[in-house]
């Protein structure tokens, strides 16, 4: 019997067709999310679904719009009550969606309706709060979605928020953080903008581009605050302000004196290299010598984080001592983390921080909560959420502790980690401020009416 042999004229041109059917089938089915669709192993959660406006949102997640998504109780979480808990643990096992920088360009396109969308014309304020405006500098480099959040919770219109991006910042959050500035009088790009690298001079400048911009501003600002992309506030407008005017034109910063590693920053000269790390260049310690500081200034370390009054922004911008010491510090690791605590204990600056006075460390300064892993259990309790160099993303079993710390602002907030935790924490403080608001109202109207003077 004559068997019958298959032959491959073109066995290469088969095997190429294949593979560009394969690659393109499967590029089809990643497009039209299939995968999500046919191994929905992890389930999936969005976070703040509802503010998908734009025909590109509303496409980009129609495949997901029958998926179950858990009402939180925020007062339950607050109160820990353990179901509401699990709740937002079987959450942080799903794959968590937020909205992107593309997202949040469609939202602000339209500002009238984002602004409706959001609630800003809902948001109250006292007779005290305008009378005490306060300024903001915000130096962000990524996730518009979270920036927009933060800006969202503290925002109040007397007053004033300085936004710098960074230069080497995604095309789309720029455009983003453009389009949040335009819908509002008082947000405003900063006018010079820096790229930022890590540790480096660039980053303290970026934050003097904003206050710079700040104090031409024609807001009678008290304070300045600034904060970057993944603080989050720990109290109400009204609360804060009620605060700082007990501070009597004090400031609010960590400075203590430096341990001897620290004392290296600035000891020796650092030079600008690309490093082979998550950061592609930073300041590298050389053998080197520094001269000693200008003007026999004694160099204290602390946070690069601050709550300073107008008084104190006005003497840097126009003292040479502050001007010295910034030329000083470019070439020193980190320079933000010692120059406002430094110029905090130069004697005659207003709101001065005696030299001799105690440390002031970042669990006494209000400015900024931190949880570093390596004193949980000892100087407060687990972290909940995760952590990432050495620094705790909170979850939302935290939240009664961070509201209850005393503390202003604090850091480290992530949506993809935990959505619970911030959409409590501005629901308890929206509730706080309309809460002071009222009772504000109420004490002005009882002390008008028992002074008799007429309403």
């Amino acid at each position: 019997m004559k068997r019958r042999k298959c032959s491959y004229k073109y066995p290469m041109r088969w095997k190429i067709l294949i593979l560009f059917l394969t690659v393109w089938l499967l590029s089809l089915l990643k497009l039209l999310n299939v995968e999500r669709l046919l191994f929905p192993h992890k389930g999936i959660y969005l976070v703040e679904h509802f503010l998908s406006t734009s025909s590109y949102v509303r496409n980009k997640y129609s495949h997901l719009r029958n998926d179950f998504q858990y009402e939180i109780n925020c007062s339950y979480i607050y109160e820990q009550e353990p179901g509401e808990i699990g709740k937002s643990l079987e959450i942080r096992r799903k794959e968590i969606i937020d909205l992107d920088d593309e997202d949040v360009i469609a939202l602000t396109s339209d500002c009238q309706v984002y602004r409706t969308l959001r609630g800003y014309h809902l948001k109250l304020v006292s007779p005290e709060e305008e009378n005490f405006p306060l300024a903001y500098s915000l130096v962000v480099h990524k996730d518009a979605i979270t920036v927009e959040r933060l800006i969202h919770t503290i925002y109040s219109h007397q007053n004033i928020y300085c936004i710098h991006y960074d230069q080497k910042s995604a095309t789309t959050f720029k455009c983003a953080m453009d389009n949040l500035a335009r819908c509002f009088p008082n947000i405003f790009i900063a006018s010079k903008l820096e790229t930022v690298e890590y540790a480096h001079i660039s980053r303290l400048q970026a934050d003097l581009n904003c206050l710079s911009d700040l104090m031409k501003s024609s807001v009678p600002w008290k304070y300045v605050i600034n904060l970057c992309g993944q603080d989050f506030p720990l109290r109400s407008n009204f609360e804060l302000v009620s605060d700082l005017k007990k501070l009597n034109g004090g400031n609010m910063l960590e400075t203590i004196k430096p341990s001897s590693s620290k004392k290296d920053r600035f000891t020796y000269h650092y030079e600008l290299q690309k490093v082979p790390y998550e950061y592609m260049q930073m300041p590298v310690k050389t053998n080197i010598s520094k001269d000693p500081p200008p003007h026999n200034i004694e160099v204290f370390v602390g946070s690069a984080y601050f709550v300073l009054s107008q008084a104190f922004i006005q003497y840097i911008s126009e003292n040479s001592l502050a001007k010295d010491f910034f030329e000083w510090s470019k070439d020193t690791y980190s320079p933000d983390e010692h120059f406002w605590a430094t110029l905090a204990r130069v004697p005659g600056i207003p709101g001065e921080v005696s030299r001799s006075a105690h440390d002031i460390t970042d669990l006494q300064s209000k400015t900024r909560l931190v949880k570093w892993n390596y004193l949980e259990d000892h100087l407060y309790p687990p972290c909940t959420g995760t952590h990432l160099r050495s620094v705790c993303i909170y979850g939302a079993a935290e939240l009664r502790w961070l509201i209850n710390y005393g503390h202003w602002f604090a850091n480290k907030f992530d949506s993809k980690v935990d959505p619970v935790l911030t959409k409590c924490l501005a629901e308890k403080l929206a509730e706080q401020q309309k809460e002071w608001v009222y009772l504000s109202s109420e004490s002005t109207f009882m002390h008008k009416s028992s002074s008799g003077v007429p309403l």
